[in-house]
């Protein structure tokens, strides 16, 4: 009888103890969690200190975000909450907090995070100032979300990029960062020459900006129609492989120049367009491409010098073509996105083989070959002139789309004139839009 009394207690003092350790561990986890968040509070404030524009334009973001998934690494184990024991803790030397808690702990901060900027890359040399500032206005009217603008150019053009931008008031919409021109030195004249002054600068974005995870680039003679926001969201929808994102370069291989004349291989069945290029940059610069030059596979940066020394006799389109070699030996990499986000005059010249804008109208209209600014192409210069003519502050319908509407009036004799609808449909939605966001009376 007294061993089974003696058992009893045994059992008794054992719980006792082990409540009494919960409760201290428990004390103990709630001191370590306020700790943590208040240096998480920190963090966030000098976020949040960023983020609401205290950084100067010009200045640029690199480097300056704070990252809270490296703080939590710095701050605890790499262990799943899965490994809990029967008192609800994670180990001491994981978090020291409730489980429970620090799993809300987590989703809290993860929820109050702001948006982080959209980057945006444009290359302008020469007398592309003024055709480089539109297309950047175009994307402050319509877009949502802060951008952040990398502008690489000739040292002449910096002096006029920020004088502009100076006059353009509007912290919490857009900041910049301009660049030189810079080709690496070995090859620097090779590359400048290629094709048109300064144009496969391009190809070495995911080299200079290690610090930018995603970027769209496009060429100086692009208009936004529609929000920079929405094909920004198109990164979300890559699958697991892919890297970049383009349009063909035509609907109709009748009239395809790929298909027809191209002396080297290139993606699908007419090529692809780089003029508008959505680039996951982090995962351009971890893959390695399959080549037709070595059994080894190579990375970006490796690729692209022995590409230029065999095809350089052989490429009409200078980076373009090589972008195309690039993404015919590894199709699964690239992620196409109909015409309509790279709208250009090989779309209506000949008659509308773009169905998409027929539908939805234009996203990104693309005035390649100077139609801006000759009379070859009435309709896509009036687009421009429209833009171009726009001053911030002033409604958006009386000042853009009403005078674009009259304008178009008159290129009827045009293929692409006669069919204005392409070019109004989705910029008067986009307008629309803007003016259903605006509070009302403000």
């Amino acid at each position: 009888m007294r061993r089974y009394v003696r058992l009893a207690l045994l059992c008794l003092l054992g719980g006792l103890c082990s409540l009494l350790y919960a409760a201290f561990c428990q004390l103990a986890g709630s001191g370590h969690a306020a700790a943590a968040s208040g240096h998480l509070q920190r963090d966030w404030m000098l976020q949040r200190a960023y983020v609401g524009g205290n950084v100067k334009r010009g200045h640029g973001a690199a480097g300056l975000e704070t990252n809270h998934g490296d703080h939590h690494r710095r701050r605890c184990k790499d262990v799943s909450v899965s490994n809990w024991n029967p008192y609800w803790m994670l180990p001491s030397d994981v978090c020291g907090m409730n489980c429970f808690w620090e799993a809300a702990f987590r989703y809290n901060v993860t929820k109050v995070q702001p948006a982080e900027a959209m980057h945006l890359a444009v290359v302008a040399c020469g007398e592309r100032l003024e055709e480089t500032v539109t297309m950047l206005k175009s994307a402050i009217i319509f877009s949502k979300t802060l951008l952040h603008f990398h502008i690489f150019a000739e040292d002449q053009l910096h002096a006029g990029f920020k004088e502009i931008f100076n006059t353009w008031a509007f912290p919490e919409k857009f900041t910049y960062t301009l660049y030189p021109i810079t080709f690496p030195s070995e090859n620097a004249a090779e590359w400048k020459k290629l094709f048109k002054p300064c144009a496969s600068q391009r190809l070495f974005l995911p080299l200079i900006l290690k610090h930018v995870d995603s970027l769209l680039y496009v060429d100086t003679d692009i208009l936004f129609l529609r929000p920079v926001d929405d094909i920004w969201a198109l990164l979300k929808t890559f699958n697991a492989t892919q890297i970049a994102a383009m349009a063909p370069e035509h609907e109709e291989p009748r009239i395809g120049w790929y298909n027809r004349f191209a002396r080297h291989p290139y993606y699908g069945k007419t090529g692809i367009n780089s003029g508008v290029m959505l680039m996951n940059m982090t995962r351009m610069r971890r893959k390695h491409f399959k080549n037709d030059m070595t059994g080894a596979r190579l990375r970006w940066g490796e690729l692209l010098m022995p590409l230029l020394k065999k095809y350089k006799l052989n490429i009409t389109w200078g980076d373009q073509d090589l972008l195309n070699i690039m993404f015919y030996h590894n199709p699964e990499s690239l992620y196409v996105f109909p015409c309509q986000w790279n709208y250009r005059p090989d779309h209506c010249i000949y008659g509308s083989n773009c169905r998409e804008s027929e539908e939805e109208g234009i996203f990104i209209l693309h005035g390649n070959r100077g139609v801006y600014h000759d009379d070859k192409q009435p309709a896509f210069r009036a687009v421009y002139e429209a833009i171009n003519k726009y001053s911030f502050g002033s409604d958006l319908v009386q000042t853009l789309l009403d005078p674009l509407k009259l304008e178009l009036q008159r290129t009827m004799h045009t293929y692409c004139g006669r069919i204005p609808s392409v070019f109004l449909k989705q910029l008067t939605k986009s307008i629309e839009d803007i003016y259903n966001r605006t509070p009302k009376g403000g």
